[in-house]
């Protein structure tokens, strides 16, 4: 299921032959996104390393990670929700299994500044962090965040 989100979105970003194309793209995804209650929008959902504020909440229901994702700068708020296309709605498993490079392959870390750059690797890093503490609550029989 992860493979064939990550498969539609690089087929959706390759259709664009150049950097412009993709960065409206980019930016509509960003658009597309849902805003995140306030109530998650707190330091604990902070993910740190970005230039930007960005903030990712999880839930776990039945065995399955969803995520919730804002920022207030517009492209990394397009690449936050292109992640949360690709990993919400997949198993602990799946998205530790999964490799995390589809974004190189639609070519949108050859146009991030470091900044950017290590900000990504950030926002991948939280979003693994949170796929193995499901994980090994899985393991130990829970299967939603509510059983807590």
């Amino acid at each position: 299921m992860i493979n064939k989100r990550i498969e539609d979105l690089i087929s959706l970003f390759n259709k664009h032959n150049d950097w412009e194309d993709k960065y409206r793209e980019l930016i509509k995804v960003g658009k597309d996104l849902p805003e995140l209650e306030q109530e998650y929008q707190i330091e604990k959902y902070k993910i740190k390393g970005c230039q930007s504020q960005v903030w990712l909440y999880p839930e776990y229901k039945d065995g399955i990670v969803y995520f919730k994702a804002w920022s207030d700068a517009v492209l990394v708020k397009g690449i936050i929700g292109l992640l949360v296309k690709a990993y919400s709605e997949s198993s602990p498993e799946e998205i530790m299994e999964t490799k995390h490079d589809f974004l190189s392959q639609i070519g949108i870390t050859d146009h991030l500044s470091m900044n950017r750059t290590n900000g990504l690797a950030s926002m991948i890093k939280q979003i693994q962090m949170y796929a193995f503490v499901f994980k090994s609550l899985k393991d130990k029989g829970v299967m939603s965040s509510a059983d807590l």
